[in-house]
């Protein structure tokens, strides 16, 4: 799998953790216990930091960067849907970021909070605890969230990654 150092900034990646083979990690990435990174997602921590926390998945295409000035933070038990891009933001615990969705600079996802599919997060927006957040640029709902918008996901992915550890094999 392609991980790379860029000048002295190196991933740090759990033993517990699954980075599939087609997934790049550059630089200052830190990969908590039993998270998983899919195919084609790209981690790219060359001036800042990127740190995922345990048990969060980043799935398929998903792109994350950060800056000089903003790291990207994704909490515990997160599940970051196909095909974002996430620059420099907060994602805090629990928090579901849908398939296609784009989240910026010094945006902050609260605990238990859903991102919707598609949606823009722009730049230095907070989307409170347990909010759902949708729509072009999104606009959040009052409507609060009973519980993780993802449990179920979550541990789906967590289980994924101990069985692709185990027995994922190419062929060709």
């Amino acid at each position: 799998m392609p991980i790379y150092a860029i000048g002295d900034r190196e991933p740090t990646i759990d033993p517990t953790a699954f980075v599939h083979p087609d997934a790049v990690v550059i630089g200052d990435v830190r990969i908590g216990p039993e998270s998983s990174v899919w195919p084609t997602a790209v981690l790219r921590a060359d001036y800042g930091a990127i740190i995922i926390g345990a048990q969060s998945s980043v799935q398929d295409g998903t792109v994350i960067h950060c800056t000089d000035t903003e790291d990207t933070v994704i909490g515990d038990r997160c599940t970051i849907g196909h095909n974002v891009h996430i620059e420099g933001a907060t994602i805090h615990d629990d928090s579901l970021i849908g398939s296609g969705s784009i989240v910026l600079n010094g945006s902050v996802i609260g605990p238990c909070s859903l991102v919707g599919a598609g949606a823009l997060v722009p730049g230095r927006k907070v989307v409170p605890p347990h909010a759902r957040a949708l729509g072009v640029p999104c606009v959040v709902t009052e409507h609060a969230i009973e519980g993780r918008p993802d449990e179920f996901g979550a541990q789906t992915y967590v289980r994924n990654a101990h069985w692709y550890r185990a027995e994922l094999r190419r062929l060709g």
